[in-house]
């Protein structure tokens, strides 16, 4: 079979975490962006002799669970590829990956404890970075998110579903106030133009709403926008609003300088009987309703903690650790986000915890400073896991017990080789699904030293 072919097969079955599997001649074939069931035609890209890779060119049949999409955007913006799916079904399509895919590590039967649902399949967002741009070369302003496969294409995403409808009130007010000023958005290739980003953060608890917006610097937002957002019905409350300017050619969102245009630069945000101050960059979980969830898998997973000290390793604003600090003599929280950090030690200081210690840096480094040896370990790490030498500190401890919170099931299958090589087991497995109607999912993992059989 030569590339360029074009074939039709159904999806027997999903890779973590968009890959189906089909077979095409007897040979198996890998086609993303499809679920279960459906019968696809696809372009062969790569020819092997034992696989095949093709891409999707056309869902012939859905698949006999799939409904309609809630969201009016579906199929042409790049996120939620499980919408189709009704929420009973993306959780069990998530379980069977996960067990899949640790399994070779873990070996069959290992104990997995299945997937918690989030409390909201729906509006569960509490931050979204729409983009500014055109959906078509040339074409009106657009505000919102990459078109499926597109770089450079943005769809305005006023009707988006994992968000509620402050955000969707929020997105159209800016793109009209923008569109009717005839501001330009930043064209990365020729590096002119205005408009980057707009980033809205909410609380889930408190209402309290967080508004950024992101331009190339030299730009001054007059008072009238603010005006705009004010003015808006909305169910909950504008904390501040934002001006931050970035002059990087990447298309990332950060800024350079921040200005307060209105109220304040943080928002508040409360889980689990603590209160959380929010900075526009602090690294928090964009699903409050499901983070409970989360954290309390986590804390459960940790076991009787009396006293010692306890390494909150990733720590972000410092959640888990002030989570923990009221059972335990110290705890020691570690980031690589400054921001973040200021906000842990603040956030502690306005809860009221004097045991709980944020350092700012990165783990591997600042692992080799401290004298202190935990008894416990959490460990939170970014989408590509931890680092190996960061990990060879992190077993040199010899802590009894770990928990290993996971946001990639890709990268926790890696590093779970290097603990249980290093003699530790894998006690207890459990996911929380924090992002319903995507391929997204975290993943808990109590880690126990075989001497410390309990």
């Amino acid at each position: 079979m030569k590339k360029g072919t074009l074939v039709e097969g159904r999806v027997e079955r999903l890779h973590f975490p968009n890959k189906g599997i089909l077979t095409v001649d007897g040979r198996s074939m890998t086609v993303k962006n499809v679920l279960p069931g459906q019968r696809v035609s696809a372009v062969v890209t790569k020819a092997g002799e034992r696989r095949l890779e093709g891409r999707l060119q056309q869902v012939l049949e859905p698949a006999p669970q799939e409904i309609p999409s809630p969201c009016p955007h579906f199929g042409v913006c790049g996120g939620c590829a499980y919408q189709t799916l009704p929420y009973p079904a993306q959780l069990r399509l998530k379980e069977e990956q996960i067990q899949r895919l640790l399994a070779p590590v873990l070996g069959e039967g290992f104990p997995f404890e299945g997937i918690l649902p989030s409390p909201r399949p729906q509006e569960y967002r509490n931050k979204m970075e729409f983009s500014f741009g055109d959906e078509t070369k040339g074409g009106p302003l657009t505000l919102g998110m990459h078109r499926k496969g597109s770089f450079y294409d943005i769809t305005t995403v006023d009707g988006c579903r994992i968000v509620d409808g402050d955000y969707r009130r929020i997105l159209r007010a800016a793109l009209d106030y923008f569109t009717e000023k005839g501001v330009p958005f930043y064209r990365k290739r020729q590096r002119e133009g205005i408009l980057r980003h707009l980033v809205v953060r909410k609380g889930w608890k408190t209402g309290e709403i967080l508004i950024l917006l992101v331009t190339a610097p030299g730009y001054t937002v007059e008072e009238d926008f603010g005006a705009r957002l004010l003015a808006l019905p909305l169910e909950g409350r504008i904390a501040g609003i934002l001006h931050g300017e970035n002059g990087s050619v990447a298309d990332v969102v950060r800024c350079d300088t921040l200005r307060v245009r209105y109220g304040q630069d943080f928002f508040y945000e409360e889980l689990l009987g603590l209160r959380f101050r929010i900075t526009p960059f602090s690294f928090f979980q964009t699903n409050s309703a499901g983070a409970e969830v989360l954290y309390r898998t986590a804390r459960e997973f940790l076991g009787e903690i009396r006293g010692g000290t306890v390494f909150d390793l990733y720590s972000g604003t410092g959640t888990i650790a002030q989570m923990l600090a009221p059972v335990a003599d110290q705890v020691i929280g570690v980031e690589i986000v400054e921001e973040a950090v200021e906000a842990a030690r603040r956030n502690a200081e306005e809860n009221g915890l004097a045991n709980c210690r944020f350092l700012a840096g990165d783990v591997l480094k600042v692992l080799g400073s401290l004298e202190e040896k935990p008894q416990w370990l959490v460990l939170d790490p970014p989408r590509e896991g931890i680092h190996p030498k960061a990990l060879e500190k992190i077993l040199a401890y010899g802590a009894a017990r770990m928990v290993y919170i996971s946001c990639k099931p890709t990268s926790l299958a890696r590093d779970l080789e290097a603990f249980l090589a290093a003699g530790y087991r894998a006690e207890r497995v459990r996911c929380v699904d924090m992002f319903p109607g995507t391929s997204g999912i975290e993943t808990v993992v109590s880690l126990c030293r075989e001497t410390h059989q309990e």
